[in-house]
């Protein structure tokens, strides 16, 4: 158990003003703001070292080839260059965690989170910790998704979801089904198309941005999100409203027409490709699958935080569409990188409001 400087672990019949679950953006983020408010806090971390999801990335991903990595609060993020993310990113996140002496306990995997009268119960194994407030920063990472289609297991070749994605070397010589219509899939297509035969697959046509596509264009987008999130809907990624933009590093992939093979969805997958309602077959030696994440949010499951329409419906804030944090059906639970804020930018700034909210809570109950 490794513990970090600044923390401390909690005595047994002890109770924590607030614990945060995960050392993501967002988890990083809200402790800043819990520490800054002198509220008494634990980071618990799943991961075995700093960097959240970051760690776990493919090697070919440099910083030049991220979408974004939006600076921590009081701090400046890494610029783009040729390095490897997977190694810049949690060096960075390390530092911040030192340097603000943020209290990570790590690694410690949440299971469950349950309500015990005022108090929530946060288990992980045979440890437990209770707090006044939770802050949940689990993200998506952990919860790839697969489609189900007839014949998946059948299929002989490999395949492979984005989370284990180990560079276009490894596919070269090979013909690669890409399934998924998101900034992933693009992302892919532009490393495999010059080293593959790549053939690109989508439930919907992609919608590519338009060139003059600004913030106030992408403040429309996210609020599209928090909007869902309000009704209590399963969020939506944010990627899924703002359309498509091609960069400098996939315009070879697009000289190739890689994009412009696009295909619908196929109906069965065989042991040797996939094949169409109209008969249509196509050869595959690798699936792979660049078709998203689910909210990591089973641990919470019995507090009872679903909507009957399968979301976690969210507390909106007038004027701040990425601040939307607090649980409706309990108070005492923020959720940051969670709908309109799963970005590296919202996580920064639900990370300040759920710290404002975590501490209007604890004055309204010592009130």
């Amino acid at each position: 158990m490794k513990v970090h400087e600044a923390a401390r672990e909690a005595a047994p019949d002890s109770v924590l003003d607030s614990v945060v679950i995960g050392a993501g953006q967002a988890g990083l983020a809200a402790s800043y703001f819990l520490r800054q408010r002198g509220i008494d806090h634990l980071v618990l971390d799943a991961n075995p070292g700093p960097g959240g999801a970051w760690q776990h990335r493919w090697s070919s991903l440099s910083m030049g080839d991220v979408h974004g990595v939006a600076d921590l609060p009081a701090s400046t993020a890494p610029a783009g260059s040729d390095r490897a993310a997977n190694l810049v990113v949690p060096d960075y996140f390390d530092g911040y965690e030192r340097w603000h002496h943020l209290p990570v306990v790590r690694p410690v995997r949440v299971v469950r989170v349950e309500s015990e009268g005022d108090l929530l119960v946060v288990r992980a194994g045979d440890r437990e910790w209770r707090t006044r407030t939770l802050v949940n920063a689990t993200g998506t990472w952990t919860r790839p998704f697969v489609p189900h289609y007839p014949g998946i297991a059948s299929f002989a070749g490999e395949q492979l979801h984005t989370v284990g994605y180990p560079g276009a070397e490894h596919f070269r010589g090979r013909r690669v089904l890409v399934v998924g219509g998101g900034a992933s899939a693009v992302q892919l297509i532009g490393e495999l198309a010059p080293v593959t035969d790549t053939l690109w697959v989508t439930r919907r046509p992609p919608v590519w941005r338009d060139a003059d596509f600004d913030s106030a264009a992408g403040l429309a987008a996210v609020t599209a999100v928090e909007e869902r999130v309000r009704q209590g809907l399963p969020p939506a990624s944010v990627v899924s409203v703002t359309g498509l933009a091609l960069r400098p590093q996939e315009q070879e992939a697009a000289r190739l027409g890689a994009y412009e093979r696009r295909l619908p969805m196929f109906e069965r997958i065989a042991p040797d490709g996939v094949r169409w309602a109209d008969g249509r077959f196509e050869h595959a030696d690798a699936i792979l699958w660049a078709t998203g994440f689910r909210p990591a949010v089973e641990h919470l499951a019995p507090l009872g935080l679903r909507s009957p329409h399968g979301g976690i419906a969210l507390v909106p804030v007038p004027g701040n569409v990425q601040g939307a944090t607090t649980a409706v059906r309990d108070p005492r639970v923020q959720l940051v990188g969670y709908g309109p804020s799963a970005s590296t930018v919202g996580a920064s700034r639900a990370g300040r409001q759920a710290a404002l909210a975590v501490s209007r809570h604890l004055g309204a109950i010592a009130a």
